[in-house]
């Protein structure tokens, strides 16, 4: 028994990190392909609603094929819904955020949420958050400032946008926490994509017969069914990748992993759109991650302790 344990780990924690990366690449096609959706004239809201009815659809046979009840657990119903509404919130306002700006900048921006994660911790659940820890999340906002100032004088308050992802996603993160224990993470995947589209499709609707524009859904472009159809495989695809890595590691081991994410964005956002980051933007994404990184380095001190933690990057998907 003692020989073979420390050989498992490698095994298990190879595949972790492999999945991890595969995220990294991966989830900047969701920007991407909303990118490409919007610029067909397709609204906010009918991407949104899009990303979320897709994924219903790859989900279910999922989380059946894996033998996942689909069936809610008692008295989770509000939790789930809840969850649907602010993962509906943050998707919206990066997808507001990437039809205008690149989405490098606007991904840099929204990567404040594990400081709001962490400072709502503290404020919410009492949870233990030393000085070294508040000071690298006012140094991680100001490293977001840095990115906002030059979106904000290029695109104006869509530069704002990502700000509100970042306090949804955080939301959301609480929301994930409270209901992880009790929902398998697949099936948890399945039922918020279902509420997101049941809550999303009669908002269209609705929005179509008011006469609404924000709401009102468009009739897409064949490129458009593409891309409205890529926005949900890539988040399918993604989000299933760094729940089986949370499965194969540790959250320690590859919550560092997640800020490759940038870069990720970055260079898909030079290859298709021809965006490159402007030198200060470079500055913000590099304080940013090290601030976080200096965050999971605390994390990973303060879980030694018998004390709960907040939930590291790498746990926070979109």
């Amino acid at each position: 028994m003692t020989a073979t344990a420390p050989l498992r780990a490698p095994d298990r924690i190879l595949p972790g990190v492999a999945l991890m990366l595969a995220f990294c690449v991966i989830a900047p096609l969701i920007d991407a392909c909303a990118k490409l959706a919007a610029g067909t004239g397709l609204p906010t809201a009918q991407i949104t609603a899009a990303r979320f009815a897709v994924q219903a659809v790859l989900m279910v046979p999922i989380a059946h094929a894996m033998g996942l009840s689909l069936a809610l657990p008692p008295g989770t119903l509000r939790l789930t819904l809840l969850r649907a509404v602010l993962l509906i919130g943050s998707t919206y306002s990066f997808v507001a955020a990437v039809a205008a700006m690149p989405i490098a900048d606007a991904l840099a921006i929204a990567f404040v949420e594990p400081f709001l994660l962490l400072l709502a911790g503290w404020a919410l659940f009492g949870e233990r958050v030393g000085p070294r820890r508040i000071i690298a999340c006012t140094v991680g906002f100001a490293g977001a400032l840095l990115v906002i100032r030059p979106s904000f004088a290029a695109f104006g308050p869509v530069a704002l946008w990502p700000l509100a992802t970042a306090a949804f996603f955080a939301a959301y993160m609480l929301v994930t926490r409270a209901l992880a224990a009790r929902v398998h993470p697949v099936a948890m995947q399945a039922h918020t994509a279902i509420a997101g589209s049941l809550i999303c499709l009669p908002a269209l609707a609705l929005g179509a017969a008011a006469g609404l524009d924000t709401l009102a859904p468009e009739v897409p472009t064949l490129p458009g069914w593409i891309w409205l159809a890529g926005v949900g495989l890539a988040a399918t695809v993604s989000h299933m990748a760094i729940t089986l890595a949370l499965r194969f590691a540790p959250s320690a081991t590859l919550a560092p992993l997640h800020y490759l994410e940038i870069l990720g964005a970055v260079a898909l956002g030079w290859a298709v759109f021809g965006d490159f980051p402007a030198p200060l933007t470079w500055a913000g994404i590099a304080v940013i991650s090290a601030s976080g990184l200096y965050i999971i380095h605390r994390e990973r001190i303060a879980a030694r302790a018998p004390v709960s933690r907040a939930v590291s990057p790498s746990e926070a998907t979109r």
